[in-house]
């Protein structure tokens, strides 16, 4: 078993890498599977092998809705479920298009940075958005 004494939970150990500016994924030692969010066990085998790597930060919107409001009141804004290339998904924002232009299997790659709109508006949390990206600008 790992010892877990004076390390920050997995949520914490998260949100402290996104503001370093690292996105950051577990991954079982034996299965080799990712996860998110952010656990103490894996998923399905209940092992406590998972470890910290650096992900992607690419992946493709699996389903997205449209969440509709006034100019006045900010605009229309997304809601999107994001596949990430190592497999989970994550709920989040894609953010420098415009939402109707959105489909399902764009291509997005994840931008760390404190949200301006939300319950995040004027704190010091960093989060993962998504924003659009062409196949030429993959490496």
């Amino acid at each position: 078993m790992t010892s877990t004494e004076g390390k920050p939970g997995p949520t914490a150990a998260f949100h402290l890498a996104l503001n370093e500016g690292r996105f950051l994924l577990q991954r079982s030692r034996s299965s080799g599977a990712y996860c998110f969010p952010p656990r103490v066990r894996a998923p399905g085998t209940g092992n406590d092998d998972l470890e910290w790597e650096e992900a992607s930060g690419y992946g493709e919107i699996y389903a997205f809705t449209i969440v509709s409001r006034k100019p006045e009141r900010g605009g229309d804004y997304n809601i999107s479920l994001v596949q990430l290339e190592e497999g989970p998904r994550v709920m989040t924002r894609v953010v420098g298009a415009d939402p109707s232009r959105l489909h399902i299997g764009m291509k997005v790659r994840a931008r760390i940075e404190i949200p301006d709109f939300g319950p995040l508006k004027g704190g010091t949390q960093a989060a993962v958005l998504f924003e659009p990206v062409s196949a030429a600008t993959k490496s």
